[in-house]
């Protein structure tokens, strides 16, 4: 068991997870109606995040969001908008809907391979150019060569760097950590990072980048909320959790759903605490909801 694992009383047991998931999917299709699609659309970030991306294609992509708004009255907005992080003034002057959220991927996103200074120069950009949640990749060229306080330390410095970004302009940010878990060797490591980014200052922590071979999966997603329980249960505070990668259809949505609800419960079912990172999941929630296929973002 690591230190933190330790600490927080928790060790992922894959015996108990795969009880848990084994009757997950009909569990999950049983929450299915209107209202709940509808949650899940809520709490989308949705996201381009293309080497072909241009400002003209961005604008295009909100654009369409701003469509959404007057086509589809009845449905909430989405949480936020996912890019680069040189985009995220096209995003804000764009985004008709002040409610909606530029997210930025920074920090040297997808790999977090490069200099602590590179990483925090691109992060406080963002966030001066009007991002409202940044989210960045645990360092695991720290943290898979066991240097877990250099990984926390970075964290903590951009941490520091957007908040002080952020201040400058009377306002706060989001801040998301990846943990990437597709690449992390163990369950019990899985815990460990989520520990970790919690400890560092991450408002929620997401499963993955979407750029490697294993994204999201139901087991890590165990394991991150079990994390969040077992933190809130030791110092009362709400992380967020957002799975990412892997998943697009609406019975992906409800399967995520039924995770938070059952370990979390009903107070993490909003934006502000759960989101899903995946934009082809839209067009299926909406197909899903009006019972034909609707191509909207």
């Amino acid at each position: 068991m690591g230190k933190l694992n330790e600490k927080y009383g928790y060790e992922p047991s894959a015996e108990k997870i795969n009880a848990f998931l084994s009757d997950i999917d009909s569990a999950s299709k049983a929450l299915s109606s209107e209202k709940v699609l509808k949650d899940c659309f809520s709490m989308l970030d949705v996201t381009t995040l293309k080497t072909t991306d241009t400002p003209e294609s961005v604008r295009k992509f909100v654009g369409r969001l701003n469509s959404f708004k007057r086509d589809y009255p009845t449905y909430p907005m989405p949480a936020s908008v996912c890019v680069y992080s040189n985009f995220a003034s096209v995003v804000r002057e764009t985004l008709e809907d002040k409610e909606v959220h530029a997210t930025v991927t920074s920090a040297c996103f997808p790999s977090s391979q490069s200099f602590l200074e590179v990483k925090l120069l691109e992060c406080e950009k963002a966030v001066l150019s009007g991002a409202d949640e940044v989210d960045i990749v645990l360092a695991h060229n720290a943290f898979l060569g066991g240097e877990y306080d250099r990984a926390s330390e970075e964290i903590r410095a951009v941490r520091r760097t957007v908040d002080a970004a952020a201040a400058s302009q009377g306002r706060s940010v989001i801040l998301k950590v990846i943990l990437e878990t597709g690449v992390i060797p163990t369950l019990s490591d899985v815990a460990e990072a989520a520990f970790l980014a919690i400890e560092a200052g991450a408002d929620f922590i997401k499963t993955s980048t979407g750029k490697v071979e294993v994204n999201a999966t139901p087991e890590v997603a165990v394991v991150m909320c079990e994390c969040i329980k077992a933190y809130y249960q030791k110092t009362g505070k709400m992380i967020g959790f957002k799975p990412a990668g892997g998943m697009s259809t609406a019975a992906d949505a409800l399967k995520y759903y039924y995770i938070v609800k059952t370990i979390l419960g009903e107070k993490w079912l909003c934006k502000k605490y759960f989101r899903y990172g995946v934009s082809r999941m839209a067009n299926n929630l909406v197909s899903e909801i009006e019972g034909e296929k609707r191509v909207v973002l």
